[in-house]
């Protein structure tokens, strides 16, 4: 970028690379990318914004708000989830086309609402739960993505489109699958769709 090599201009003085450097820090807050998700313990649909980083951008951020529709209770709710992902290699598939063999991370999801708690509530038994929240849950997943890398004279508003699948399970569940002989890794693991818009 032309803002990262002014940082290195010799020309400026002392003053002005400090004012560019803290320039440059502040413009690495602005999201780079939309997502979309289904599922992965984070809702039926979820919608975030995110950031991503590293010499060949393989880490990435995400903050994700998501919607639970009735089911088994009388209301719907609402999810928030701080998701983020590693991708040790790429690939090139063809000119424009990128995979990511395996992408793995971990993300913390809450669910609003007076129904869940981070301290167990006084009117259970002292350790009656041995578990510390139903508030928060944490997360782990694998999966694979490929991208679409939009060709610089055909870009508008995106640089690059991404579908992805990842295969999760939260902390609740890998509890179960090895305290409980009856729970099989079936039972603990779930798919998850969603599709990635970068646009910086």
């Amino acid at each position: 970028m032309v803002i990262d090599s002014l940082e290195h201009d010799s020309t400026l003085s002392k003053y002005e690379r400090r004012v560019v450097r803290q320039y440059v820090r502040w413009t690495r807050m602005i999201p780079s990318q939309s997502i979309i998700q289904n599922a992965g313990n984070m809702g039926a649909l979820s919608l975030g914004i995110g950031w991503d980083y590293g010499k060949r951008e393989q880490w990435e951020t995400h903050l994700l708000i998501g919607y639970i529709p009735k089911h088994d209770t009388d209301k719907t709710r609402l999810t928030m989830t701080l998701k983020e992902t590693y991708k040790p290699w790429e690939l090139n598939v063809c000119k424009d086309l990128y995979a990511n063999p395996l992408t793995c991370g971990i993300y913390l999801n809450t669910v609003f609402g007076s129904d869940f708690w981070g301290r167990q509530p006084s009117r259970y038994p002292k350790n009656y739960y041995n578990f510390l929240s139903t508030k928060v849950r944490i997360n782990v997943f694998l999966g694979q993505q490929i991208a679409w890398n939009i060709p610089y004279t055909k870009r508008r508003t995106r640089r690059s489109v991404c579908l992805f699948y990842e295969v999760s399970t939260c902390d609740l569940y890998l509890r179960a699958f090895l305290m409980e002989k009856n729970v099989r890794l079936k039972n603990i693991v779930g798919l998850s769709l969603g599709a990635k818009m970068k646009f910086l």
